[in-house]
């Protein structure tokens, strides 16, 4: 993944935030919208760009185009440094490969507090049952 590349390629888009914040949130747009082309970008390799897909499939639309948004601040500047960092976050954490499983046996100690277990709660279902049958 080559960041920088990644970074020449992202869109943004200004928009009308929406929620209360009277005469400045009415004519201003601060709210920024990013757009990324997932599928035809330069910056991934042919699997990242698999891996991405199949990972952020929720956040990509028909065309390709993974869409974020960032509405937090009052500032378009905060917004869009907001957005880019998530952005970077999100494809990084799917980006990830998953560790291996190592399968382990259960211990003694554990096999045996088990069977203890066991045998106690059958006990008390045992004294449950009414002594005369």
């Amino acid at each position: 993944m080559d960041q920088d590349l990644i970074l020449r390629e992202l869109e943004y888009k200004a928009v009308r935030s929406s929620g209360p914040g009277g005469q400045h949130a009415n004519k201003t747009a601060t709210k920024v919208e990013l757009g990324f082309d997932v599928l035809n970008s330069e910056g991934l390799s042919e699997e990242e760009r698999n891996l991405l897909q199949r990972k952020l499939s929720g956040r990509i639309n028909k065309d390709g185009i993974l869409k974020m948004s960032s509405e937090d601040s009052r500032s378009q500047s905060a917004n869009k440094e907001t957005v880019t960092h998530t952005f970077f976050n999100e494809v990084k954490e799917a980006l990830k490969k998953p560790k291996k499983r190592k399968r382990t046996k259960p211990t003694k100690a554990s096999k045996i507090k088990r069977l203890k277990e066991k045998r106690k709660k059958s006990e008390l279902k045992a004294n449950r049952k009414d002594p005369l049958k």
